[in-house]
């Protein structure tokens, strides 16, 4: 009663309701990755997305130095000579035609002159008549400051003018340029867009469609791709006129001194002294702007950002040079552009490092080698999404960073939550199966006992502390520990209860019969548990023998008249030179092993052993030689098995053996070896050395095969492989 008792305590106790592994990976990420996607849309994560964007820009490697831009500085000690701000119509006329003569493709005025400056205006408007590859700029109004606007330089043709209006986000920084923008149904054309399209004219390259989508410019071999409202880290970002992601070249400084050398420069003063090279003006775009610091015309870009944390704006001048260089490496060499995935491919992204981040810390319980794992992950990430920005693409990287992150956490508390819940699990179950007299066990799937009662630790004779999380071959011998491990490991495949008789040998040595009912349990955090009930049938057996005995002393007063009987058995049983069994006894004895091995469930191995070179002995030695031979052999054979074990002389020099109840194949190998070696040792035989060998053929059952004859059969047939294959080895069925 109390047996049952005990059996139904513990599957009530162990029988829980539970998730797989993998589906509350799957579960946790997905609701993490819908929470951070959820964000984005907020605008919450923006900030830090352009931020790692930025420092991208900033590690980017240097590109080749532009030689197709030069930038005519005004500087502040310039207009300390002149004197005066705006400078003088008579000086800009001056500053173009000196920069004309060198024959430039394209020249820039990125400087308002919408009002007099005299003198020189009509000297200025001369210029501007005798110069068709110079374009002006002008200042759009917009829709929040539609009262701001500074009209084209007096005198310039219309389609010499482009706005230079540039686009702010929400920390100031400018990362998008406007390429058209339409101002009362008429389209405008931006200042670095009108100098590219210049610049380019001489290449044979003008503005087209693109094949892959209409909507989008095709300047030779770029398709430039309109910007949308939510595309990378933006969210509802201000998508008006024709933008573009501005991805910033970064050409190496060819000044050592300069503060802004990323383009080659020349002062005005320089060129109105005609100190400057002519390579530095002819075939190129001249940019003409302001860098003094008076004049306050500096905007932050990504490259104002660095590592060090300073910031550094850069002169409008020099964005405008951006632009132009981006507009026409893009056109003639096809330099990457600034692309974004598809907003389902970003989500996908996004799930697959919150999948990650739950699968690493999941299935990696050890603290440090969890966080190791997590800080690799989190580079390798980083890492990809530098490697995609240098290749054109901008993908999420923050949101993808706090997805893992989250994910990681989440399922860390987890994990810290269910082993707290299990630690009291344990306690509590500690506590119900102490009230059970029977020995009762709890593994895990590493084999290793982490719940024993009582009376478990009372009958193997150690304290519950010292067994607690070790295995069966700390205490048992190997032998029994092999069967014990076999068993759980049937019922981990079969997840069906199983039961089993074992020997039980105790801290006192004292073996025990037991029977052991072994089931299979899962917790609430989906890990699997073998429960073992033990019942100790000692008594039982030791009954069972007691009435053999006696059953035994009932027959003893016939031994006299059995003994006869007994040696004539055993001379029809077992061969005269050897004292082994013969054959007839070896078919009895195999025939009852394999009913026996069947009846058990066990496995046995059936090796036919046929000397090699026993022939020869016997025509040069003699056969009485030969049969001394055979009688060492014989006695050999005995010693190299167990007593469980039957070693048979079949005739002549073949011999067999059964091995019983062994647990793999590699115990029949093993004892092949065994016996080849005894066998190969010298045998001194009248003041001769003698050696010999053996070849050996093994069959297992039920493997080979579940019939006497087919097994004898079979290991014949090895035996005779072996033969083959060299003698002196052994080899299988």
């Amino acid at each position: 009663m109390n047996q049952q008792l005990g059996k139904r305590f513990v599957k009530l106790i162990l029988r829980l309701q539970s998730l797989s592994r993998g589906h509350r990976e799957f579960m946790t990420a997905t609701l993490v990755a819908v929470c951070v996607v959820l964000f984005h849309f907020t605008g919450l994560l923006q900030s830090l997305e352009l931020a790692a964007l930025d420092q991208f820009f900033c590690l980017r490697p240097d590109e080749a130095p532009e030689e197709r831009i030069t930038i005519v500085v005004i500087d502040e000690t310039y207009l300390k000579e002149v004197g005066s701000w705006p400078i003088p119509d008579t000086n800009i006329a001056q500053l173009l035609q000196k920069l004309n003569v060198h024959k430039p493709r394209a020249i820039g005025l990125d400087i308002y002159r919408d009002l007099r400056v005299e003198p020189g205006n009509q000297e200025l408007r001369n210029a501007y008549k005798s110069m068709p590859n110079l374009i002006g700029i002008e200042l759009l109004a917009n829709d929040k400051n539609k009262n701001i606007n500074v009209s084209p330089p007096l005198g310039l043709n219309q389609d010499q003018v482009g706005f230079n209006n540039v686009l702010y986000d929400l920390d100031g920084k400018v990362r998008r340029s406007l390429l058209y923008w339409h101002v009362d149904n008429q389209v405008h054309e931006s200042f670095a867009l009108k100098l590219s399209l210049l610049y380019l004219k001489s290449e044979d390259i003008t503005p087209t469609k693109a094949k892959s989508n209409p909507e989008s410019l095709q300047l030779g071999k770029a398709a430039f791709t309109r910007f949308e409202a939510n595309d990378g880290a933006y969210v509802g970002a201000d998508a008006g006129g024709y933008q573009i992601l501005t991805n910033f070249p970064k050409p190496k400084c060819q000044s050592s001194s300069g503060e802004f050398c990323h383009f080659s420069q020349v002062s005005i003063k320089d060129v109105l002294a005609d100190k400057v090279k002519e390579n530095l003006i002819k075939d190129r775009i001249i940019l003409i702007g302001s860098t003094a610091p008076s004049l306050q015309d500096f905007i932050f870009i990504p490259y104002s950002s660095s590592l060090m944390g300073t910031v550094k704006p850069v002169p409008g001048i020099q964005l405008q040079a951006y632009f132009i260089s981006e507009l026409i490496s893009a056109a003639l060499q096809g330099r990457s552009l600034l692309k974004v995935w598809p907003d389902l491919v970003e989500y996908l992204w996004i799930f697959i490092w919150s999948y990650l981040g739950a699968m690493t810390t999941w299935r990696i319980r050890h603290a440090a080698i969890s966080l190791l794992s997590i800080l690799i992950s989190c580079f390798v990430l980083t890492l990809s999404a530098y490697l995609a920005f240098l290749s054109g693409w901008w993908i999420p990287l923050i949101p993808s960073l706090v997805s893992f992150g989250s994910s990681a956490i989440l399922i860390t508390s987890h994990i810290a939550h269910s082993q707290q819940e299990s630690k009291r699990s344990k306690e509590f179950l500690y506590h119900v199966i102490n009230t059970i007299p029977d020995p009762i066990f709890v593994k895990n799937q590493q084999h290793q006992w982490i719940v024993l009662n009582q009376a478990y630790c009372e009958f193997i004779g150690y304290p519950n502390e010292l067994l607690i999380d070790k295995s069966d071959y700390d205490f048992f011998p190997k032998h029994e520990a092999d069967v014990f491990r076999q068993q759980d490991q049937v019922v981990f495949r079969t997840q069906q209860p199983q039961e089993h008789e074992e020997e039980f040998t105790n801290a006192d040595g004292q073996t025990h019969q037991i029977a052991t009912k072994r089931s299979l349990h899962k917790d609430s955090a989906g890990n699997l548990f073998l429960v073992g009930v033990i019942r100790d049938i000692t008594q039982r057996k030791l009954n069972e023998q007691h009435l053999k005995r006696t059953a035994d002393e009932l027959f003893r007063s016939n031994n006299e008249l059995k003994l006869k009987q007994d040696h004539l058995r055993y001379l029809a049983y077992h061969d005269p030179l050897t004292g082994l069994s013969n054959r007839k006894f070896f078919a009895e004895q195999l025939y009852e092993s394999l009913d026996w091995s069947e009846h058990y469930n066990l496995s046995l191995a059936l090796l036919f052993i046929d000397l090699d070179g026993f022939k020869q002995i016997n025509d040069t030695l003699g056969h009485e030689m030969g049969d001394r031979l055979l009688i060492t052999i014989a006695a050999r054979l005995s010693n190299s098995l167990r007593a469980s074990d039957t070693v048979s002389r079949l005739g002549g020099d073949e011999f067999t053996v059964i091995l019983r109840a062994i647990p793999n194949v590699q115990i029949a190998a093993k004892v092949a070896k065994k016996i080849l070696s005894s066998i190969n040792k010298p045998i001194l035989l009248d003041g001769d050395t003698i050696r010999v060998s053996a070849s050996i053929g093994i069959s297992i059952y039920p493997d080979n095969s579940q019939d006497s004859e087919t097994l004898m059969e079979q290991a014949d047939a090895a035996m005779y492989r072996a033969k083959h294959l060299g003698k002196n080895r052994y080899e299988f069925a």
